[in-house]
């Protein structure tokens, strides 16, 4: 079958590679505009499109919005029997999903209804989930509420991270997608309605909601970290400025919220329950590193706290 691939970062690469390997044609890609990043903001093209350039004779198409006349008509010319989709982040009108005769297949990575939007592993984490997954759908116009043609499923480990997670799952997506395809072009697989039950939405997060509550559970604290690594990044104030608390862990200490306490090897930070201990922060400015050794640094003293006030 031939397939136009749409996907923009570096965990939609996984199933762009799965998708070469298999018996399908790729015949185009789809991905965002080349992006400013880095300290000279450069434009950069996205993961996605630098793999696609690796492939060589792959047409890549980076339209500004998936609406664009040019596009569609660029698309209808190409026709592609089906589109995989993986977090390509642009909102694809009626007129584009039209156009392939098996529509376009979406890898979303929560197990549908639960979810629903862009953060979903991330959502996942920090609502305290044992389990996520991966479902394929076809994409309709409401938010990834389409019919599901696959769904596997992933536990959640106590010191996963969004990032640990979300690359398990790009993985093992990928084969779930590669055999969703496979079903649609045999003839073999139809698609089901969501259930109307248990919806529950995933927002993009940004910096204001990854702020710490130091008040909050130590394991409420504990998810958000989690949830929130690599981005954009759980934080907290110390002394006037924003300090990212990339990884802890639970202990039974005893400390009021927000309270400090360093020894030469460990720091550990009150919550609203157990203290947390520190294990990578980010001062603001500067590279991860061991909390023990930012302590050390900044010279700890017995007024030092974290929070709003701090």
């Amino acid at each position: 079958m031939r397939v136009v691939f749409a996907g923009t970062p570096e965990p939609a690469v996984a199933a762009l590679k799965a998708i070469v390997a298999s018996r399908h044609e790729l015949v185009a890609v789809v991905t965002r505009p080349d992006a400013p990043a880095g300290r000279g903001r450069k434009l950069v093209a996205s993961p996605v499109a630098q793999y696609a350039e690796e492939l060589g004779g792959i047409e890549i198409l980076k339209p500004v919005k998936p609406s664009e006349p040019a596009f569609l008509q660029r698309l209808a010319e190409i026709a592609p029997g089906c589109c995989p989709v993986v977090a390509y982040g642009g909102l694809l009108p009626q007129a584009a999903l039209d156009i392939p005769a098996h529509g376009w297949i979406n890898l979303h990575f929560s197990v549908l209804p639960a979810w629903r939007g862009a953060a979903p592993v991330q959502h996942a984490i920090i609502a305290g989930d044992d389990v996520t997954g991966a479902t394929t759908f076809r994409i309709v116009k409401a938010l990834d509420a389409g019919p599901v043609y696959g769904v596997l499923t992933e536990p959640i480990g106590p010191n996963d991270t969004a990032g640990d997670l979300l690359t398990r799952l790009a993985e093992s997506g990928a084969k779930l997608l590669v055999d969703t395809l496979d079903g649609i072009e045999a003839g073999v697989l139809e698609a089901r309605e969501q259930p109307a039950d248990g919806i529950t939405l995933a927002p993009k997060i940004n910096v204001e909601d990854a702020e710490l509550d130091l008040t909050a559970p130590a394991q409420r604290v504990d998810r958000l970290v989690r949830g929130c690594n690599p981005a954009p990044g759980a934080w907290t104030m110390f002394r006037g400025e924003r300090l990212k608390v990339l990884a802890v862990w639970l202990t039974d200490e005893e400390l009021k919220p927000g309270e400090l306490q360093a020894t030469k090897s460990s720091v550990k930070a009150g919550t609203g329950s157990k203290a947390v201990e520190l294990v990578t922060v980010q001062p603001q400015g500067k590279k991860p590193m061991a909390a023990a050794d930012w302590a050390r640094g900044v010279r700890l003293t017995d007024e030092d706290r974290l929070g709003p006030s701090a």
